[in-house]
């Protein structure tokens, strides 16, 4: 993958993203992801890879100081369609390379964005780097529990189509594990543990 093939995978994807990924079981599962997650008035928040809004309909937009980023201008464009109210501020962007200050947000949320960059590793460095002492990280997304053969067969074909189905969570985590921040929720949430809740503190 790369960004110039995610731009135009997810070109194809926006008009029909909803109706895939934001309802039955994607709609449980992320009802789940933001389940006993209190926000509080005035936190700022950053969307790392927003794409049609799908999370944005679970928090309290309206009270929160909201930056949402997509590398996709169809993406952004169906998110700010539904959104107008003019307190999201949302922002084409690299998630790979994030034009924002270190520290600066309480929340940072990833849903179904780390398997689908060219390199997730950065990704996770920059939602790191960003988020400010005593913040969190909220990851929803799909993680392989074993290399299983019949998956390392596929995978490149897979990733054609937009998405790796390899990646790992706890290689992803153990090359970034460092004294600045610890696992506080691993939590299965769709098709048998596949696809998993995350939340991750920065000390």
């Amino acid at each position: 993958m790369n960004n110039h093939w995610t731009k135009m995978i997810y070109r194809l994807w926006s008009p029909v993203y909803d109706y895939f990924f934001n309802r039955g079981p994607f709609l449980n599962a992320r009802r789940k992801v933001f389940n006993g997650v209190c926000f509080k008035k005035g936190e700022k928040v950053l969307f790392v890879g927003v794409g049609t809004g799908a999370d944005l309909e679970w928090v309290p937009v309206n009270h929160l100081k909201i930056t949402a980023i997509d590398y996709s201008e169809e993406m952004l464009l169906q998110a700010k369609r539904k959104f107008q109210t003019g307190t999201i501020n949302f922002r084409q962007m690299d998630a790979q390379d994030l034009q924002l200050a270190d520290n600066s947000f309480d929340y940072v949320i990833a849903s179904l964005i780390l398997s689908v960059v060219p390199d997730s590793s950065k990704v996770f460095s920059e939602m790191i780097r960003v988020t400010r002492s005593g913040g969190r990280i909220i990851i929803f997304d799909k993680f392989a529990s074993k290399p299983l053969r019949v998956k390392k067969l596929i995978r490149p074909i897979i990733k054609i189509l937009g998405t790796d189905i390899g990646l790992s969570f706890e290689t992803l985590f153990a090359k970034h594990r460092d004294h600045t921040i610890t696992l506080l929720e691993d939590q299965a949430v769709l098709f048998g543990g596949m696809y998993r809740k995350i939340m991750i503190g920065k000390k």
